[in-house]
């Protein structure tokens, strides 16, 4: 079985997301999706459990897409959960500078591979950060992101 895995903050998933992961559920047989906390980031909207609920209604019609959560080193959690490789989706060059260093730290470690996957450019502005933004002072993100996460947006900022 060649099981991938998907890792982000997915705080909160969007569109740009839900897009990669749909394209790598259709080129592996079981994409797990891993909601990373990370304690270098402050200020997160949502809660661990907020984000695995928002990523199970946004993909529940794929039925080769698992969930988890983790702290602590990528590659730890990949070969514990035996991945063949992880799937980073890019949106521009400097999301490539940084996904590469990445990229090359994981191989140097354990020799798992990180396989990139432009978005199209429909979504390739998308970041959660700003999303996040535009919906704190009543922006319209309707069209960006999952229907339950603009639900929990507006509620978060009502």
């Amino acid at each position: 079985m060649r099981r991938v895995l998907v890792p982000g903050s997915f705080d909160p998933v969007h569109n740009g997301h839900i897009e990669i992961i749909e394209r790598a559920s259709r080129l592996f047989d079981e994409v797990l999706i891993a909601a990373v906390y990370n304690p270098t980031k402050t200020g997160s909207l949502f809660d661990m459990q907020e984000r695995r609920d928002m990523l199970f209604e946004a993909l529940e019609h794929l039925p080769n897409v698992t969930f988890d959560f983790f702290s602590g080193l990528l590659v730890d959690f990949a070969a514990a959960h035996e991945v063949s490789a992880i799937v980073k989706g890019l949106r521009a060059v400097s999301d490539f500078e940084t996904e590469l260093q990445m990229a090359q730290m994981n191989e140097r470690l354990t020799g798992i591979a990180t396989l990139f996957i432009p978005t199209t450019s429909k979504h390739s502005f998308l970041a959660s950060r700003l999303l996040v933004e535009v919906a704190r002072y009543g922006g319209d993100v309707s069209t960006m992101v999952p229907e339950g996460v603009n639900r929990r947006l507006k509620e978060k900022f009502a």
